[in-house]
């Protein structure tokens, strides 16, 4: 008498939304495995907590000079000193930071959306479109950003508005590039040639499919380029052509500290010094653990 056998069972087939989530769960947990990377988000999670619950629990006056507390060093009073017209150090600190996190956040992510689109538009028309939209991206990659923020802040001095618009419009290109590449490389998928069979419209291509199915080449982007914009403001504002006082920035912290460390107050560059460092390299370890996981989840 022969005995029946049991059939196996049958895997139903991953949805769409199944295998996303799936995708998106073991990136995560290749990005958990990075040490660097989590050090990195931790870094940069201390460092937002400190510039925007620091002024609440550490309230300092950063409009009013007072120049009988000029050049203190750090005490139990002002923690990290003051600077040459009475500022506390420590509550300048953070207001600067607010200040260089809001520009380097805003203005990263302005650029990635201007060079996402540009890049995707590019990628997707191909022939003549794609030429002259590129060359116009090689053209301006061949002009140096830092060279165009000094001419036009020393025509006219911007704020912080003006700097996330400025720094938006000269860090697009990189971005523009990426997602011209990743285009190229989508643009021929069997899903996009057949929703163009059946009629469907370019911008749907671009938005509802290569857009989404680029998201990680565009967050690995946004994070260079937070990084590349609070440099940049660094830059301008250490050479003295930031925002304006009192506001300040890291950068103009650093400038405005120079001269005073031949005097032996370190207390005025050391601190904007390694909280810029400290940032950016934290915005770095995060895009390169973000690509990393991104290309594994690629590759499987």
């Amino acid at each position: 008498m022969s005995s029946l056998s049991t059939p196996s069972p049958v895997t139903p087939p991953l949805s769409a939304d199944s295998a996303g989530a799936t995708a998106g769960r073991v990136m995560l947990r290749r990005f958990l495995r990075n040490r660097v990377a989590v050090a990195g988000v931790v870094v940069l999670a201390l460092f937002v907590l400190f510039c925007l619950l620091g002024p609440v629990l550490y309230p300092t006056d950063q409009t009013r000079t007072d120049l009988t507390s000029a050049n203190l060093p750090p005490s139990a009073e002002h923690w990290l000193g003051t600077d040459a017209v009475g500022f506390d150090q420590l509550g300048r600190l953070m207001e600067g930071g607010r200040l260089s996190l809001l520009i380097g956040f805003a203005a990263g992510a302005l650029a990635t959306v201007i060079g996402t689109l540009w890049g995707a538009i590019a990628g997707y028309a191909g022939g003549w479109v794609d030429a002259v939209m590129m060359r116009i991206v090689d053209a301006g990659i061949a002009i140096p950003a830092l060279f165009i923020l000094l001419v036009i802040a020393a025509i006219s001095r911007p704020d912080a508005l003006g700097l996330i618009i400025i720094l938006g419009l000269v860090s697009w290109l990189v971005p523009a590039r990426l997602l011209r590449a990743e285009t190229l490389t989508l643009k021929n998928r069997d899903y996009i040639l057949t929703l163009r069979a059946i009629g469907g419209s370019h911008s749907r291509s671009i938005v509802h499919h290569i857009l989404p199915n680029s998201i990680s080449t565009i967050i690995v982007s946004v994070t260079f380029q937070i990084a590349d914009a609070i440099l940049l403001v660094a830059y301008v504002s250490y050479l003295g052509l930031g925002v304006q006082s009192p506001a300040t920035d890291w950068g103009g912290m650093l400038s405005q500290g120079l001269t005073a460390t031949y005097s032996g107050r370190w207390w005025l560059i050391l601190p904007p010094g390694l909280s810029i460092i400290l940032v950016v390299c934290a915005f770095n370890a995060i895009g390169d653990g973000l690509r990393d996981a991104s290309e594994i989840r690629g590759r499987r």
